[in-house]
């Protein structure tokens, strides 16, 4: 009952890998927003608006303990916050755990996030120089959490399929 977990700030990437990694070595994948989402019938924006934060990451913490205790093998996709709370980032050295941190540069996150900002609440409002210096803050203060995963793999200047390469290699 291998559990192989992506993490990293939104638009790294995380759910496209593990959607391609599923693909490649056959173990399902989960992504923890959408089984949040399931659960309340609510999407993430609606649960903080209706509900808030402090609802959302306990909740998000249970959905990430019943998934890490499922008897299956998984690969679960977390949302950029999850291992920032909860103390979630020490469910990221559990036994039968390989956790994997997506990492992205500022300039290859603000080129992936700016195209489609509007789906993104955090950052919908911001100019893209407001938007450069709210991802900079923002890795910079998730980045201890982010870097307790077991093994980091860069996604600048690589395809998904080379990024997907670079996971196998690691489970290999």
């Amino acid at each position: 009952m291998r559990k192989i977990i992506l993490l990293g700030y939104m638009g790294c990437g995380k759910s496209t890998i593990a959607k391609r990694l599923s693909n490649s070595t056959k173990i399902p994948f989960m992504d923890l927003d959408k089984c949040i989402e399931e659960r309340t019938n609510l999407s993430i924006n609606e649960i903080f608006e209706q509900k808030g934060e402090i609802y959302f990451r306990k909740l998000e913490h249970e959905v990430f303990v019943e998934l890490l205790n499922s008897p299956e093998n998984l690969i679960i996709s977390l949302g950029g916050g999850t291992p920032c709370y909860a103390n979630n980032h020490e469910l990221l050295k559990g036994e039968n755990v390989l956790s994997i941190y997506l990492k992205a540069s500022i300039e290859t996150l603000f080129d992936r996030l700016v195209s489609n900002k509007s789906k993104r609440p955090i950052i919908a409002d911001k100019n893209e120089d407001e938007m450069k210096e709210f991802i900079a803050k923002h890795l910079f203060d998730r980045s201890f959490y982010y870097n307790q995963a077991q093994y980091k793999v860069s996604v600048d200047d690589r395809t998904k399929e080379e990024t997907v390469m670079d996971i196998l290699a690691i489970l290999a």
